[in-house]
């Protein structure tokens, strides 16, 4: 399976996770030496945390950070709409 997602890391803590076509959909943050995804998304002008199409991927925990480990996992259903 080709990624999906691409991961753009912010600081060591933290990685922005993108669509495709450049849209972002969450963050990966490192808690407790685990990484975190948090999904977000947008209504209208305002964020959602916790929404978006991931949604249902939101809090789903990672051992490493790896792009196309990541995006499988995430994306296990299908690519986002």
């Amino acid at each position: 399976m080709a990624t999906l997602l691409t991961l753009q890391p912010l600081n060591e803590g933290v990685v922005a996770v993108f669509l495709p076509g450049g849209a972002p959909v969450g963050h990966l943050k490192r808690i407790s030496g685990t990484w975190k995804f948090k999904a977000m998304g947008y209504e209208g002008a305002a964020l959602v945390p916790g929404g978006g199409p991931l949604t249902a991927q939101h809090n789903r925990c990672f051992a490493v950070l790896d792009a196309a480990q990541i995006s499988a996992a995430l994306c296990a259903d299908g690519p986002p709409a």
